[in-house]
């Protein structure tokens, strides 16, 4: 195995585990029922975010070391765009997401009852175009990744 398939090997890896869990985020935001549920899907969320991060910056970092190994790749158009995508998305998936997350546990741990706040569920709504946003985003890298289509 040569470095550089081993660095694409880190990085096919990295893009399973760190795109996995952000994409099984709607599926347990989702069943949320009551404050119970919230708390426990919110601390799932961060553990999972974690992932996310990490997995984040590996495939920047891998993804420009096969570039600096194969100079070409900066001109080809599917990789410049797959960078200018990776930037672009990182303040919500960085910042804004995360404010998101931490608004909706102060929300709940300043909440006494069950049934879920309507703040909570406020900012809920608001996080679901961020989240969309960074699917979208992710879909199209993989397929510009695996299609190279330009």
């Amino acid at each position: 195995m040569t470095f550089y398939s081993f660095v694409l090997l880190i990085h096919i890896v990295t893009a399973v585990v760190g795109l996995g869990s952000t994409f099984g985020m709607p599926v347990l935001m989702g069943r949320v029922r009551n404050v119970s549920q919230a708390k426990f899907a919110l601390s799932v969320s961060r553990g999972t975010e974690k992932l996310a991060k990490v997995g984040s910056i590996t495939l920047l970092v891998t993804g420009i070391i096969m570039g600096i190994m194969h100079p070409d790749l900066f001109k080809e158009i599917w990789y410049i765009v797959s960078i200018v995508i990776y930037i672009a998305v990182q303040p919500i998936a960085a910042g804004m997401l995360p404010k998101k997350a931490k608004l909706q546990m102060e929300i709940l741990e300043k909440y006494d009852g069950e049934e879920l706040p309507a703040e909570y569920i406020l900012v809920a709504k608001q996080a679901v175009p961020l989240n969309n946003t960074l699917y979208v985003s992710a879909i199209i890298l993989i397929i510009l990744m695996t299609i190279k289509p330009f």
